[in-house]
């Protein structure tokens, strides 16, 4: 069988990340404090947190989406600006979003090739793998996963396509993006019934006119038929209400629709490149756990804001050590309680995020409160009702990923 070889191509001997749990997040407070947290946030290097992972999780997890970078050799940015005019992208206030520079397509092909390994072991037996590429490198993509998972494994080849302005002159605007679907076994789950769509109204008129269409097969109209292998999403758009401002966010329906065919309710769903949190916010909102990772800051604040706004479950924030970083002093902040009332002077900082502990034990933060910034417009509220102990904490974010700490 042919095998894609570069210059020292070779599985790494795995390294596993060293995982500190670092906060227990109750959304709204709900469930504080005792509630089991099964869903999983995870701060550091995908590679090494899904080495980490093996022992509990090789051969558990029902279905993984992966979204890596695509080999565009673009630095992306992030919109964090709130109330600005979306049609004048000049005026945007903007932060680092993530890098997908490389030196050479083999260092790509080989940043690429450990994780799909990874990927592999992680899989249940009734897995699947959706790995969501473009033209940049989704052919490269499927001699690896041909390799590592066997040619026979290859289920579908999604296109996902959409619409949007295009910089190309002299070619066809590329449209489109390619999901290569694997799976470990022919026992895989699909579950068609959920992902069906209407018949196109043409096709519904032409079997009522006539009991000959279809070559002999009547077709269901009343329940629909399972999608093609190329799918229809509009992209997140400038003033979509999904938007979070993290570049290249996928939507939600197509998030909705893998999980729905490939996964069943209570199954475990895992995205290591997780990025706005579709992946995470979808699966929960859907019944199934979920594993999310991502290597930058942002994609982690970015997710804990947006799971924060969708899910009443408790989740966990973990981070691999070498992510820990030391809390910033409070210098220009202040912190005062009146009875139930926690109020927090920011000063002149730009605070994007900012939680409560109320009962802090100087080891594990159980974030039993929070207050985001509106997505939107508008500052963020410094005041909150909570009742707290002489030993609460209060930790802050800025804007641009800096940490605070106040204890009361």
């Amino acid at each position: 069988m042919p095998e894609l070889t570069w210059p020292g191509k070779h599985l790494q001997e795995l390294a596993r990340s060293d995982l500190v749990l670092d906060s227990i997040i109750f959304p709204g407070g709900r469930g504080y404090p005792s509630a089991s947290a099964q869903n999983r946030l995870i701060f550091g290097d995908n590679l090494g947190v899904m080495a980490a992972l093996l022992p509990e999780h090789e051969g558990r997890i029902n279905l993984i989406y992966a979204d890596p970078p695509f080999f565009t050799n673009r630095k992306f940015r992030t919109r964090i600006g709130r109330g600005e005019d979306s049609r004048k992208p000049e005026n945007w206030k903007l932060a680092d979003g993530y890098p997908d520079a490389w030196p050479n397509i083999n260092e790509y092909l080989d940043f690429l090739y450990q994780r799909l390994a990874l990927f592999y072991r992680l899989l249940a037996a009734n897995g699947t793998l959706y790995l969501h590429l473009d033209w940049h490198a989704d052919s490269y993509a499927r001699l690896l996963l041909d390799e590592i998972f066997g040619q026979d494994k290859l289920i579908n080849e999604v296109i996902w396509t959409y619409h949007g302005p295009s910089p190309i002159r002299r070619a066809f605007n590329r449209k489109h993006d390619t999901i290569l679907v694997y799976v470990k076994s022919p026992d895989y789950i699909f579950n068609p019934d959920p992902i069906r769509e209407p018949y196109h109204p043409s096709t519904v008129k032409t079997f009522r006119s006539s009991t000959k269409a279809g070559f002999g097969k009547v077709p269901d109209l009343v329940r629909g038929k399972v999608p093609e292998d190329w799918w229809y999403f509009p992209v997140v758009a400038r003033m979509h209400n999904e938007r979070t401002g993290y570049p290249t966010q996928k939507p939600a329906a197509l998030l909705e629709r893998i999980i729905l065919a490939s996964s069943n309710p209570g199954d475990l769903v895992a995205d290591f490149f997780c990025g706005s949190g579709t992946t995470p916010a979808l699966a929960d909102r859907l019944g199934r756990s979920f594993i999310a990772c991502d290597s930058t800051w942002r994609a982690i604040h970015t997710t804990r804001s947006r799971l924060l706004s969708t899910t009443m479950k408790p989740f966990t924030l973990e981070r691999s050590r070498e992510t820990i970083r030391q809390m910033s002093s409070s210098k220009g902040l202040h912190l005062s309680r009146i009875n139930s009332t926690l109020k927090v002077n920011l000063g002149n900082l730009k605070i994007d995020y900012w939680e409560v502990d109320p009962d802090w034990n100087g080891n594990i933060f159980m974030s039993a409160a929070q207050v985001l910034r509106p997505r939107r417009s508008g500052e963020i509220p410094e005041e909150i009702k909570i009742k707290t102990s002489r030993k609460a904490c209060v930790r802050l974010v800025t804007e641009r990923g800096k940490d605070y700490q106040l204890n009361i």
